[in-house]
C-alpha cells in the first residue's frame, strides 16, 4: 500500500512539472490558475452575450404593439442569459423576452418583461410554460424569471411559446 501511495505522489509531481517537496506548491499553482481561467472565461462569455445583444434585438418581432424576442443561445449559462435579457429590456423598450440555451447538458430558460407590461403579462407565468415544455420547473418576478429543465430536443418547442403567451395576454 505505501509503494503504491509512493507511486501516486510521484506521478502527481511529474503531471504538474514538480517533485515530492514542492507537490503542495505546484498543486495550489494549478488550482489558482484554473480560478483565474475560469474568471476570465466567464467575462469573455458575457462580453459575447453582450455583443449578441445588438445583434439579437434586430430580430424581435412586433406582436400587437410588444417587441417578442424569444431565442436560442447554446453554450450561455444562466448568470450570462440573466444580464442580456437586461440588456435587451432597455433596449427594446416594450418587450417580452425569453432566452434558452443548452449549458452543460442542461437546458437554461430566462425571461424578463419591460415593468410596463408586467400588470398584463408575468414573466413568472412565462416561465412555467417554457420550463414545463422542457421537463422541468421555473419562476420568478414578474419583470424577471428563470428556470430549466432537462429535455434540450424541446428547447425550440419551449421558445416558441413565446409569441402565443403575449398574444393571449395582451
Amino acid at each position: 500500500w505505501l509503494n503504491s501511495a509512493e507511486d501516486q505522489l510521484k506521478e502527481a509531481a511529474t503531471l504538474v512539472k514538480g517533485n515530492r517537496d514542492n507537490l503542495l506548491d505546484k498543486l495550489t499553482a494549478v488550482i489558482e490558475r484554473n480560478r483565474l481561467l475560469e474568471k476570465q472565461l466567464e467575462q469573455l462569455q458575457a462580453k459575447a452575450a453582450s455583443a449578441a445583444g445588438d445583434d439579437l434585438s434586430s430580430a424581435a418581432l412586433d406582436v400587437k404593439g410588444v417587441k417578442v424576442l424569444a431565442t436560442r443561445l447554446d453554450g450561455q449559462d444562466g448568470k450570462a442569459l440573466l444580464a442580456l435579457v437586461d440588456q435587451l429590456k432597455n433596449k427594446l423598450g416594450r418587450a417580452v423576452i425569453l432566452l434558452g440555451s443548452v449549458h452543460e447538458d442542461k437546458v437554461v430558460l430566462v425571461a424578463g418583461v419591460t415593468k410596463d407590461l408586467t400588470g398584463q403579462l408575468k414573466a413568472g407565468d412565462l416561465m412555467k410554460q417554457a420550463a414545463a415544455a422542457v421537463g422541468g420547473k421555473g419562476g420568478g418576478r414578474p419583470d424577471m424569471a428563470q428556470g430549466g429543465g432537462v429535455d434540450a430536443g424541446a428547447l425550440d418547442s419551449a421558445l416558441a411559446l413565446a409569441v402565443p403567451f403575449v398574444e393571449q395576454g395582451i
